[in-house]
């Protein structure tokens, strides 16, 4: 498992908050640093395949442990 630099909880928030949150996270994190974003919106995993895609960071792992999915995504620029 790797470590983030940064962690961020949207549980409770729909979209297109996650993303915003996430947006205006990542500004913090240094290039080659990892955010990790958990968010119980079931719209977020193709929100942020989508996100990293458009931006180009790295989304390095997705993983779900019942309604919480937990989103690492790693800055590439």
């Amino acid at each position: 498992m790797l470590n983030s630099h940064t962690q961020i909880d949207c549980i409770g928030l729909f979209c297109p908050m996650p993303i915003v949150k996430v947006r205006e996270a990542i500004r913090d994190v240094p290039i080659g640093g990892v955010l990790e974003m958990v968010a119980d919106d079931p719209a977020s995993e193709a929100d942020m395949k989508s996100w990293t895609r458009r931006t180009g960071h790295e989304l390095l792992e997705i993983s779900r442990d019942g309604a919480i999915y937990r989103f690492l995504v790693k800055k590439s620029r």
